[in-house]
């Protein structure tokens, strides 16, 4: 990547390169429905919205490790096992800063939001991969999330 697509990179906001089209769930979907969204529409992660606000997100990690290995029923709402202690970006900050978020916090995906904390989408290490030649970023990002446990916490 030369300097001059680095500059034009660093420049790209995050509702650029987002998903905006995300598929999301409210705090009485069951895990079951969760992990059908995730399966049907290939992804990892579901925020929970509520009057079109993110009040939670659920991985595929947090129904198996908070659902499965805790002994609740796929019927169990994800509302009591969902992540609420939230961070994002806003759809207009730059995207080299939604990747040095995801670094510190060791997560794959990041919400992204509006000024008005409505969800506006959701942005992956594979946005970021897609939209990105510089692979010593990408695998600095990655290596920094794999090394430790998770961010993620339940309420």
């Amino acid at each position: 990547m030369t300097n001059e697509e680095r500059a034009a990179y660093a420049r790209k906001k995050c509702r650029e390169i987002m998903t905006s089209n995300v598929r999301t769930a409210e705090r009485r979907t069951s895990l079951k429905e969760a992990a059908l969204l995730m399966l049907n529409g290939d992804m990892g992660a579901v925020p929970v919205v509520e009057d079109g606000k993110i009040v939670g997100i659920v991985t595929d990690r947090d129904i198996v490790v908070r659902g499965v290995a805790d002994g609740v029923g796929p019927e169990t709402m994800l509302g009591d096992i969902m992540t609420t202690d939230l961070f994002y970006d806003r759809a207009g900050d730059y995207v080299f800063e939604a990747v040095r978020l995801m670094g510190e916090r060791k997560v794959r995906r990041l919400p992204v939001v509006e000024e008005d904390g409505r969800l506006a989408g959701i942005i992956a290490m594979a946005d970021v991969a897609l939209q990105s030649e510089d692979e010593q970023a990408i695998a600095e990002t990655l290596e920094e999330i794999s090394s430790g446990a998770g961010f993620w916490q339940n309420k």
